[in-house]
């Protein structure tokens, strides 16, 4: 299979340094080149890339506004955002857009061609664990009621189904949740799969956020 990949970012060298390195790659093929977030949305249906590798910030349209309008529609591509911050507000709100995860831009061609074969495998490309770091170093200036908020969507679930979405919160493997809970492996991938669905969620890294929002990473919460 090869993974099409369009590369947004406002630098021209930029663009072409990934589009060099990267179409290199064995198995990827650059689909298309955006310099601004408002070009996104056409670009996309015109050539359907299953991976946007977005630069966050951009002088027109931002990579922030550009993902949230992307994933917002139905069968979007995956989102893999481009920063220079390993501790970015916005970095963490376009992961609450759905953002599969998030690469610095020096990173090493090999790593962030890893992280795209990796979305598309549909594994995580941020884990959990680093999710949770990352929000403790993030000032957040959302409304006081997002604690309220969170917990009341987290109610949607059922019990064993919150308590593995507190193990996916807590940087857990599906092993490690199974262990903890008592249960195998694909019934732990099961609940998983539901939590996503009834949450309208994309990928792991958003139930993280919302458990982390909830309160219940810091202290032994009642989840029930």
């Amino acid at each position: 299979m090869t993974i099409r990949l369009l590369v947004v970012d406002d630098d021209p060298l930029v663009r072409a340094g990934l589009a060099l390195m990267l179409g290199g790659a064995d198995g990827i093929e650059i689909v298309g080149e955006a310099a601004d977030g408002s070009e996104v949305a056409a670009l996309v249906a015109d050539v359907h890339p299953d991976v946007v590798l977005m630069d966050i910030r951009m002088p027109g349209v931002d990579g922030l506004t550009a993902t949230e309008r992307l994933r917002s529609r139905p069968g979007a591509p995956d989102v893999i955002v481009l920063t220079t911050f390993h501790a970015d507000e916005q970095v963490v709100r376009a992961l609450r857009a759905g953002a599969a995860g998030f690469v610095l831009k020096d990173t090493p061609p090999a790593d962030i061609v890893t992280a795209v074969r990796r979305v598309v495998a549909g594994e995580p490309v941020l884990s959990p664990a680093v999710t949770r770091q990352l929000m403790s170093r993030v000032a957040d200036s959302a409304p006081g009621d997002r604690t309220d908020r969170a917990r009341a969507r987290l109610g949607q679930l059922g019990v064993r189904e919150r308590e593995v979405a507190v193990g996916v919160g807590r940087g857990q493997s599906n092993a490690g949740i199974a262990a903890a809970l008592y249960m195998s492996v694909p019934t732990v991938k099961t609940h998983v799969s539901r939590i996503l669905a009834r949450l309208g969620f994309n990928n792991r890294v958003q139930i993280a956020l919302l458990v982390h929002d909830a309160g219940l990473l810091d202290r032994d919460t009642d989840v029930g």
